[in-house]
């Protein structure tokens, strides 16, 4: 190996550039310097003496990923290809299948194949199991097979997949893909404007302006801005989606940082669409970052009422910082607060429980704050709703499910075992719902609750006490009423549970079109934002 047969670059030197390049100096400076140094050295003996053959790449990527490990999740290194993901997700356009996939070791899972783009064009489901792209089998390929799919506009390309067990292909021809901020909007009874805000990219002002502007001239009188499952994107955007509905010149968020350059005050910059139009805002568990820079600005200056349930609880900013060779480090700057001066960041990524986890706030740790007519409201846990729903929740049993794929792969068995026309008739039955637990029980999903984890450290610690033996049957008599308990969980969340099926079974037959279409008649939440919306009493009672 011959890495480090030219002289190294002095480490002072290359701190020096660092301050130079970031445009402000740290007084551990030297510090800094006497780190890289250590760094610079190792990394250079082991790369020469390692017993095995390492690449250079590899172990730089690991050593960076350890950097960061321990920071937030947010604070993020991007190869080039992650730099050009990022840019594409933000622009709202990108080349490739016209499908969200999920990429797992051996397969490439489709999870929504979007109306009328090539994957649906070429007859792909969600549920569907890509293994070999091309002459490419993804069992024998070890980087990321999402990027086989992509490809220039009208490149074809041939699908090896699997559905419901049988292998099959397809050829589909590759285009591009319009990401739309605002995917669906509508009159409701007459008067009221739905408005679906699915992301924060470059095109969200401009999409969700027009939507209003359109409903405003069909007549709607009150509007509901749907923000449930936006996991954010964009700040400035975030501003001007609050600016649409507040005066020019209102603080809508502050950041706050140890380095001074980044404590930043945002206001509203432009003439708004409408201060007075009665507005209600929708979050969820997964509505996060930008989402909740909107939801809790409005709620702040008593502009709307939110209806829903907590939302994630996501109070970091993120800014890119171009690095060398195209690469890019994405990392947390700063907290952001809203108007009434309250951070919603729910876990706390600088301290650690004993297993090195961040640490929720607690809600008897929360801090009080008025908004701009007096009202209370609160800090550390995300954007509470004035009006609570209980299927908008994402419980611990609810959120198990949907990491373990459970509510996923049951829509796709209810897809090929059901026929369904019309999505206005579709109802998710209690016999459906029994269906479903018994689904859970053919396919072992299991889930370990904090209290179990709890105990099974706790056992962990009296073995090595030799106490195991006293208490082991103890022990086993509790994870057995802990497994009944956890079955009752799920019963006692069945509506939270029963909202999430629907969705993904209506998505499975009528696209996410009919899905919005079926919501705005069903939906709980947005029946509950209706209701408020015609009770003129009601609204204004909550903002006071």
């Amino acid at each position: 190996m011959n890495y480090f047969k030219k002289k190294f670059v002095l480490p002072v030197v290359a701190a020096a550039i660092l301050v130079v390049s970031t445009g402000f100096v740290k007084n551990d400076f030297f510090e800094i310097a006497k780190q890289i140094e250590i760094f610079t050295t190792l990394y250079k003996e082991l790369n020469m003496n390692y017993v095995d053959e390492v690449t250079p790449a590899t172990l730089m990527d690991k050593a960076i990923k350890g950097m960061l490990e321990d920071l937030d999740p947010y604070t993020v290194y991007w190869n080039e290809q992650e730099v050009e993901d990022a840019r594409i997700k933000n622009s709202g356009t990108y080349t490739g299948i016209g499908a969200s996939v999920r990429t797992e070791k051996e397969k490439i899972t489709i999870v929504e194949p979007f109306k009328g783009y090539p994957a649906d064009q070429a007859g792909l489901k969600a549920g569907d199991e890509i293994v070999k792209i091309g002459d490419v089998s993804l069992t024998d390929f070890e980087d990321d097979a999402g990027e086989l799919l992509k490809g220039t506009p009208g490149s074809t390309v041939e699908l090896t997949f699997k559905r419901q067990g049988k292998t099959q292909k397809t050829t589909l021809t590759r285009q591009q893909v319009e990401v739309n901020a605002v995917p669906f909007y509508k009159l409701l009874d007459n008067n009221i404007g739905y408005i679906v805000l699915s992301k924060f990219n470059r095109k969200t002002t401009t999409e969700t302006k027009a939507a209003l502007e359109d409903l405003k001239i069909d007549g709607a009188e009150k509007i509901i801005l749907d923000l449930r499952g936006n996991p954010g994107g964009l700040l400035n955007e975030a501003i001007n989606i609050v600016n649409l509905f507040v005066p020019k010149g209102e603080v809508i968020t502050t950041t706050k940082s140890v380095i001074e350059k980044y404590n930043r005050t945002y206001t509203t910059r432009n003439e708004p669409v409408d201060t007075e139009i009665p507005l209600v805002v929708l979050v969820n568990g997964r509505s996060a970052s930008a989402s909740e820079i909107v939801s809790g600005g409005l709620q702040d200056l008593d502009r709307a009422v939110i209806v829903g349930a907590r939302s994630f609880g996501k109070g970091l900013v993120q800014r890119p910082k171009k690095l060398t060779y195209g690469t890019q480090l994405k990392v947390t700057i700063s907290r952001y607060y809203t108007p009434s001066g309250r951070c919603i960041q729910a876990l706390d990524y600088w301290n650690r429980d004993e297993n090195g986890d961040p640490i929720r706030v607690d809600a008897k740790e929360y801090n009080s704050f008025k908004t701009k007519g007096g009202r209370t409201v609160y800090d550390g846990g995300g954007i509470m709703p004035d009006i609570e729903v209980e299927t908008a929740v994402f419980s611990p049993i609810t959120t198990a499910l949907l990491k373990d794929n459970a509510i996923f792969d049951f829509a796709t068995d209810y897809y090929y075992r059901n026929t369904l026309t019309d999505w206005n008739a579709f109802e998710f039955s209690e016999g459906d719902f029994q269906q479903f637990l018994q689904f859970l029980k053919k396919n072992d999903f299991e889930y370990e609750t904090e209290t179990e984890k709890e105990f099974a450290e706790a056992m962990r610690r009296a073995e090595d006490d030799d106490l195991s033996g006293d208490i082991s049957k103890a022990y086993a008599s509790l994870s057995e009423a802990i497994d009944v308990a956890k079955d009752q969980a799920v019963i006692a969340k069945k509506a939270e549970i029963k909202s999430l099926l629907s969705d993904e079974i209506l998505k499975r037959y009528f696209y996410r079109e009919g899905l919005y279409e079926y919501q705005v008649t069903h939906n709980p939440e947005i029946l509950a934002a209706i209701e408020v919306l015609n009770s003129p009493n009601e609204y204004q009672k909550i903002l006071r």
